[in-house]
């Protein structure tokens, strides 16, 4: 499930300080990352399963492995884990509301946080 209109797409922020802000709301990088790829996560394990909420982003002309780079964010997604297969994100994937909208609010704080960070073009 793609989230729309969460105000956070083609965001761009320097990936030092979109870390930090993206910890503070509970989405981690990890080992999701390749040299211009970058994947944050935020898990969520309830009745229904296990759900990850996604923040995607990328870099043009950056380096994510030496921490030099400006990412551009994509849109987010909300994905259900099948052990041992992974995340589907498909349309025929039922999401709980209480989930949808915690995630939701996820979104437009993490929308505020970023607006103070992001590099004009």
């Amino acid at each position: 499930m793609d989230f729309e209109n969460t105000g956070i797409e083609n965001t761009v922020i320097d990936l030092n300080v979109l870390d930090d802000l993206m910890k503070n709301h509970g989405l981690i990088r990890a080992g999701q990352w390749d040299y211009e790829r970058v994947t944050y996560d935020k898990k969520y394990e309830i009745k229904e399963g296990i759900f990850y909420l996604r923040v995607f982003g990328f870099t043009k002309d950056g380096d994510v492995g030496s921490h030099d780079a400006n990412i551009t964010l994509l849109k987010p997604a909300l994905g259900k884990h099948y052990y041992p297969h992974g995340i589907e994100y498909g349309e025929n994937e039922v999401f709980p509301n209480h989930l949808v909208k915690s995630c939701e609010k996820t979104l437009t704080a993490l929308k505020a946080d970023l607006k103070a960070f992001e590099i004009k073009a």
